[in-house]
């Protein structure tokens, strides 16, 4: 051996940002319109308190700590200080329908889990559906019946405790995915798999991140690791701003006041912050990189942005996939291409850096050629990317290693890749995942429907949005508004179908399923009334 083999640490991560950036700014502009400074030095001295804590309450090596929290230092200081003991951080996304919320807790075990305020709700609404939750604790507000308080735990603590003893295949994060049929799946992030997605995503074709970068992530923490820009900023000592609150006016008052010049968001976001924009006479201020995800960004965003020089990263990931998989990068002859040409280039989901590998494959998992014409199975593998659920009994790979991502897509000969469909039918709107299947379930179980079947249609704002095809029972009619109402109490709000067709009956296969992608294409024009007014 002629190289030391340290192993990879999100504790070492930390510890390097506290040593080397120790001054660096992690700033929170809170629900209340309050702005809190901390630095790289003190989270480095508070996720060590944080850690003594969850030690004091009894969690251990392996334990699962749950965080029902938005964008703010104290839930920074939580994913370091939880790998630091030993812990499993499981980020839990308000946002998902409660039977979906009390499955996923009650799969994790969770034992403790830090709540926001806002998020108290939820939480009296589930508190007796979780058996393994032991304490229930507030980020941000002051103990109170039933809820212990992040101040007085961390209050306690003096910040001397030393890091567990971890091996760098060590388990240290859990996020929950939902883009498939049936219940959430669990992704486990290991210490060595966040290391080097951190390292990653630094560099000039990703995020491009250095010191003196000033990074507002908007992307919740609880989507994919908030793309895992809490990590990478780290190892460059960059200056981070959170919000609570996704506000466009408040956004692009940050923007202003911090200085940001990265940024990463869903398209929605974008939008709605190029319309206060409008509005304003904002500018950009000082952004200069900006991350697009979670769905396909339109062009003329990314246009939008180019003009007013800021570089767009068009990054196309998942949960699986820690979740940077491919970013749009400009190629070696960009100074070379036409505007349009170089808007065309952006637009496409991009290449893979170092470390991960694409191959797309036909329905009997043959080898596709790279050229740019040829779809098939968009399949990855690589260091961060899944090998197997939390708790599943099989690989979720090939035997070769091997990742089926589920979407279609092309591959062209410089390597840039380009999504051109979705192989399950699931529906995509502002950057989050709708189940086409669970939403046909629960409209079946309405008064007089026979079968229905929902799939996306165009939205200028959501990118996609769900209208639902429902057959009547024989004999019976069926009114669209009682079908909506029925689904009120069944599915999350955002799932809610924007229109509800009654027709006579619904295309199948040979083997008596709905045949969606026919559906697909009968409405691929269709353009909803909302929209049309």
């Amino acid at each position: 051996m002629t190289m030391q083999g340290r192993p990879l640490l999100i504790t070492d991560l930390i510890d390097h940002a506290a040593r080397e950036h120790f001054g660096r700014e992690i700033v929170t502009r809170w629900t209340d319109g309050r702005v809190s400074r901390s630095n790289w030095g003190e989270v480095g001295h508070d996720a060590r308190r944080f850690a003594a804590a969850l030690t004091r309450l009894g969690m251990g090596k392996g334990d699962r700590i749950g965080t029902l929290a938005m964008n703010h230092g104290h839930h920074l200081v939580s994913w370091y200080g939880t790998a630091g003991m030993g812990g499993i951080l499981h980020t839990i996304n308000p946002r998902l329908f409660d039977d979906q919320l009390v499955y996923i807790i009650n799969h994790a075990e969770d034992r403790l889990i830090f709540v926001d305020e806002t998020f108290i709700p939820i939480v009296e609404r589930l508190r007796d559906q979780l058996p393994s939750v032991e304490h229930f604790i507030l980020f941000d507000a002051p103990a109170r019946d039933g809820y212990l308080s992040y101040q007085d735990l961390m209050d306690a603590e003096d910040g001397s405790f030393i890091w567990a003893e971890l091996d760098e295949r060590d388990p240290m994060g859990l996020c929950y995915t939902s883009g498939t049929t049936g219940n959430p799946k669990g992704v486990i992030y290991e210490h060595r798999s966040n290391v080097i997605h951190a390292i990653t995503e630094i560099q000039p074709d990703v995020f491009d991140l250095a010191n003196r970068s000033v990074v507002l992530p908007i992307v919740p923490m609880f989507h994919a690791n908030s793309w895992g820009v809490p990590y990478a900023a780290a190892t460059v000592g960059a200056k981070l701003v959170f919000s609570t609150v996704n506000d466009a006016a408040v956004l692009c008052d940050l923007m202003h006041q911090e200085g940001v010049t990265h940024s990463a968001a869903v398209p929605t976001v974008w939008l709605a912050m190029f319309a206060h924009m409008d509005a304003t006479g904002m500018d950009y201020g000082k952004l200069k990189r900006v991350l697009i995800g979670g769905s396909a960004a339109p062009r003329s965003m990314i246009e939008r942005f180019m003009r007013a020089g800021v570089d767009v990263g068009h990054a196309w990931g998942m949960t699986e996939t820690s979740p940077v998989g491919t970013t749009g990068k400009r190629p070696w002859n960009w100074d070379e291409m036409s505007f349009d040409e170089q808007v065309d280039v952006v637009s496409r989901q991009g290449c893979p850096p170092f470390g991960v590998m694409l191959r797309i494959v036909d329905d009997e998992d043959q080898v596709l050629p790279r050229d740019g014409v040829t779809s098939g199975r968009l399949q990855c593998r690589g260091p961060w990317i899944i090998q197997r659920y939390f708790r599943a009994d099989e690989d979720a790979t090939d035997e070769d290693g091997w990742f089926d991502t589920g979407d279609v897509a092309v591959i062209h000969p410089d390597g840039v890749m380009q999504i051109t469909d979705r192989a399950k039918d699931v529906i995509k709107s502002g950057g989050e995942w709708i189940s086409s299947i669970e939403l046909e379930n629960a409209a079946v179980g309405a008064p007089g429907v026979q079968e229905a079947a929902a799939v996306g249609v165009f939205h200028p704002k959501w990118d996609e949005r769900p209208i639902l095809l429902v057959v009547p029972k024989a004999g019976v009619t069926v009114d669209p508004t009682q079908v909506q109402d029925y689904l009120r109490d069944k599915i999350a709000k955002w799932w809610m179908p924007d229109e509800v067709l009654i027709v006579d009956s619904l295309p199948h296969t040979a083997t008596g399923k709905i045949l969606k992608r026919q559906i697909r294409d009968d409405y691929k024009d269709y353009q909803l009334k909302s929209i049309s007014a």
